[in-house]
């Protein structure tokens, strides 16, 4: 039902993660803005759109995962809008490469492997909504070019566990990519922060 109602959405979703993609490898003016002007916007929208007018119509708990989605989707537009803490650059290290696995993870390979799995449009899970995005944003995270807030992971990591062993319930097998990211993500970003100053709780 999302997937038809949002049409064409989801190509407007793809459009927008390849603009992030570009912003972060050839910076220009404001790059770092408008890149955390659309991950906070993916946020928003799925925390609003997705669990809350959707998702919740068949699990309440979705009035609590739209909570914490609005709430990330914040956390982006004020640490990576407002105050401008969120820097990306994409380099030739070993946390970036492994972020570029993430997004093209997030992008492409997860709907193949739905695909693989018998998971066709429309029931299936699109970029834009929470598994593929949390992927995607972890991928993104992990270029970043100044030190992130610690506040800025949590969320993602929480649902990159807890959307991880809902979809094994589910059968949805392309997820174990979820928890990979979860994983991957913040060890890597930890100890790129660690090498400057510690974490920061803000």
């Amino acid at each position: 039902n999302y997937n038809q109602s949002v049409y064409p959405m989801q190509i407007i979703f793809y459009l927008l993660g390849a603009v992030v993609i570009l912003l972060s490898i050839k910076k220009i003016k404001n790059a770092d803005r408008i890149i955390n002007v659309i991950l906070s916007f993916l946020w928003l929208w799925m925390g609003i759109v997705y669990h809350l007018i959707y998702f919740a119509s068949i699990n309440k708990a979705a009035y609590l995962f739209g909570g914490i989605f609005i709430l990330q989707g914040l956390l982006f537009f004020y640490h990576g809008v407002l105050n401008n803490k969120l820097s990306f650059k994409f380099r030739f290290d070993i946390p970036r490469w492994v972020g570029a696995l993430l997004i093209t993870f997030g992008l492409i390979v997860y709907p193949v492997l739905g695909y693989a799995f018998g998971h066709f449009y429309p029931a299936s899970p699109t970029f834009g909504l929470p598994c593929p995005t949390t992927i995607f944003t972890f991928g993104i995270l992990l270029w970043f070019d100044k030190k992130i807030p610690i506040s800025i992971l949590i969320i993602p990591f929480i649902w990159s566990v807890i959307g991880f062993f809902a979809a094994l319930k589910l059968g949805v097998y392309e997820d174990t990519g979820l928890f990979v990211a979860g994983i991957s993500g913040i060890l890597m970003i930890a100890l790129r922060n660690n090498k400057k100053p510690t974490f920061q709780i803000e």
